[in-house]
């Protein structure tokens, strides 16, 4: 796999849609020393994850998965999990959440989007039978 992040792209000046040729490995370690000191090695590999909704559905007719995505891939990339669903389309709006694999993840150190955010506000909490 290519290391050539945004960040190594910019630092080498290269563009984004360009090719270019050098030693990832050798490349990328230097990067990551010289620019990023006071991190250890083992976190700058580290992906930051979030949980966000993903488009599924027909054109304008739109159903959202939530997922448990790495930051930097596209809005449908490959996920890791998906926690739940939301569909806006039904009066009211369905959600349908997995709290317990939501806070799992978050007390990993993934982010909630806004949006995700808004919609664990929202849906009542399942009553715990007693």
């Amino acid at each position: 796999r290519s290391c050539a992040t945004p960040s190594i792209q910019r630092y080498l000046g290269v563009g984004k849609y360009e090719r270019f040729a050098y030693s990832d490995l050798r490349i990328c370690r230097e990067f990551r020393l010289r620019l990023l000191p006071n991190v250890k090695e083992s976190l700058r590999n580290t992906p930051v994850l979030m949980i966000r909704l993903a488009r599924v559905g027909a054109r304008k007719q739109p159903h959202y998965r939530v997922v448990v995505i790495e930051k930097d891939r596209a809005r449908n990339g490959r996920s890791i999990e998906v926690v739940g669903t939301y569909n806006p389309r039904t009066a009211p709006a369905t959600v349908d959440l997995k709290r317990e694999r939501i806070e799992y993840w978050t007390s990993k150190g993934a982010q909630m989007s806004e949006r995700v955010g808004k919609l664990m506000a929202q849906a009542p909490a399942a009553v715990a039978a007693a």
